[in-house]
């Protein structure tokens, strides 16, 4: 697909960089922050359904494009509606039925509603397939047990759409179902705060009471949750990619300053130099290679070489703000205590939290085997039942 932008593109570009401009507040609540992205009509602006029948804007490709980068520019608030909108909701719209639609839709684009994911349990990584959290019919309702965990903001979310086994006896991918669990159970669910060497807490734990925890809302049929799941985890690389570039280009210049400075006291060297210039060549090769894969649907291996090529880039990023730093880099921002929580600047939390980029959201090992057996036709692993 031809990426070039029109007239009607350049137009959709002031108005979103006028509207970001009068709206964006870095004091602002995350809550607060997603019902003002509601009230402007810019949560959902790439479903396609509606047409703005659930009050959100449209835009073709091309100003998802210039939407999701516009924001980035403008260093908008992290976002913690994003996971309900460029995930759950395509979901919906693909596998869910009208009345799951009419549900949950309209409060997602008013970013009244925040999901997260429960997708990932301990002892199974990235086996998807490993699932051992279960389900059991109840009437109209399921009794959920078991545990999830890497649950990003689910200290947060108001729902959690889970993957759980159905079918009792089924192994791998078969007897999976797709459910929508309200979080809002007390003494049914509980969330524990997972903190990370950054001293934050994104991810979390939930367990969920077999005895208690219910959930009403099925997707796609009972059995079919891997298919719905499938489908899901390719919208995980897309448009928002584009705008992760952004911020990934802010910091590369952020360290590029600093070499450039003297500040670390290695920036003349020639090593550091070419590492430099590999990071930035690699940030365009991403780009080209985003918009190349955004026209191009149906593309199986997509997903997995986009995650392999922004993990690997960004972890080596933070490993290079690090060696322009020099010994620098070892000392915190401020004199701790020892009773308050430590602190980290900017680049110590890059080089910290890009360890994990290699592994969330699929590992490296997992993509390459997607790859390997999906794109390459290679022969399955052998896995031990």
């Amino acid at each position: 697909m031809d990426f070039s932008f029109g007239p009607a593109d350049t137009a959709f570009r002031e108005d979103a960089r006028t509207w970001l401009a009068q709206h964006v507040r870095h004091d602002a609540q995350p809550g607060d922050w997603e019902r003002e992205l509601g009230r402007g009509g810019w949560i959902g602006i790439g479903w396609e359904e509606g047409e703005g029948a659930y009050g959100n804007r449209t835009a073709g490709l091309t100003q998802q494009v210039v939407w999701a980068e516009e924001y980035a520019r403008a260093k908008a608030p992290p976002r913690t509606g994003h996971i309900g909108e460029n995930l759950l909701a395509p979901t919906l719209i693909a596998h869910g039925t009208p009345a799951q639609k009419q549900r949950f839709l309209p409060p997602i684009a008013r970013g009244e509603e925040l999901w997260c994911q429960g997708y990932s349990e301990p002892g199974a990584g990235s086996d998807l397939a490993g699932i051992r959290t279960v389900a059991r019919r109840d009437g109209d309702t399921y009794r959920v047990t078991g545990q999830k965990i890497w649950t990003s903001l689910a200290h947060e979310a108001h729902w959690c759409f889970v993957l759980a086994r159905t079918e009792e006896g089924s192994r791998r991918h078969r007897g999976l179902s797709f459910l929508l669990v309200p979080m809002d159970q007390p003494g049914r669910i509980e969330v524990r705060p997972i903190r990370q060497m950054t001293g934050t807490s994104e991810f979390n734990e939930v367990f969920f009471d077999g005895a208690e925890a219910r959930a009403e809302h099925l997707v796609g049929g009972e059995g079919n949750g891997w298919q719905v799941a499938m489908s899901l985890l390719a919208l995980e690389r897309g448009v928002s990619t584009l705008a992760q570039q952004v911020g990934f280009a802010a910091e590369l210049e952020r360290v590029v300053a600093l070499a450039v400075s003297g500040a670390g006291g290695g920036a003349l060297d020639p090593a550091l130099r070419a590492r430099l210039v590999a990071q930035w060549a690699e940030l365009k090769v991403m780009r080209w290679n985003a918009l190349r894969t955004l026209g191009s649907p149906g593309d199986a291996g997509a997903p997995s070489v986009a995650k392999l090529l922004w993990g690997g880039w960004h972890r080596r990023l933070g490993e290079l703000a690090m060696a322009v730093r020099g010994a620098a880099a070892t000392v915190g921002p401020y004199d701790w205590d020892g009773a308050s929580p430590y602190a980290l600047d900017p680049l110590q939390h890059l080089f910290l939290f890009s360890r994990a980029d290699t592994i969330y959201g699929g590992s490296d090992e997992i993509q390459r085997t997607i790859i390997a057996e999906r794109v390459l036709g290679l022969p399955r692993e052998v896995r031990v039942p």
